[in-house]
């Protein structure tokens, strides 16, 4: 691939297709020859597209190996672990993506990691800010704060009008897991 100046894309909103979204870029990007740094916060281990995207080539994957349920329910001082936990795997994540000239690292939930203080701040925006010139970076989530929206260049909010959970039911395996 040539060297492009990288971009900095937020996927954000109450709708279903915000990690879609992310997957899809992730594969076209490899799909040309590019690599791509992929991971995400705040889920579970098990969902169908990290068990497709670790099968592509150029595509790494750095997984979360410990998942802390909903910040919402968590005590204190599962928070406390959890933002350890969190602020030491966005540290690997961004150290192996500014090994890259020229990539995508794909950021899936960072957003909400963000929000509920599960990272550091300073950290995600020094890194946006001093990013490769040619890494273009997707961030997913709910709800950006406005100095992140700040240093985008594609927002794209994806609303929900219509959801089977509305209906009472639940996630299922091959379309939201």
């Amino acid at each position: 691939m040539s060297i492009n100046k990288g971009l900095i894309h937020i996927y954000e909103g109450d709708g279903k297709g915000k990690t879609t979204a992310a997957v899809g870029l992730s594969i076209r990007y490899a799909g040309n020859g590019g690599q791509v740094v992929y991971t995400q916060f705040l889920k579970r281990n098990d969902s169908g597209e990290l068990k497709i995207l670790e099968q592509i080539e150029n595509i790494c994957l750095i997984r979360c190996t410990k998942s802390f349920g909903f910040t919402f329910r968590m005590t204190e001082e599962q928070k406390k672990e959890a933002a350890e936990y969190y602020n030491a795997h966005l540290k690997k994540v961004l150290e192996k993506a500014g090994e890259l000239s020229q990539g995508l690292l794909v950021l899936d939930e960072v957003l909400d990691a963000y929000n509920s203080q599960m990272i550091d701040h300073e950290v995600l925006l020094q890194f946006l800010k001093e990013k490769p010139e040619g890494l273009e970076v997707v961030l997913t989530g709910r709800n950006p704060t406005e100095e992140l929206l700040v240093l985008a260049d594609y927002v794209t909010f994806m609303e929900k009008r219509k959801h089977p959970y509305d209906k009472g039911i639940t996630a299922r395996r091959g379309v939201e897991l």
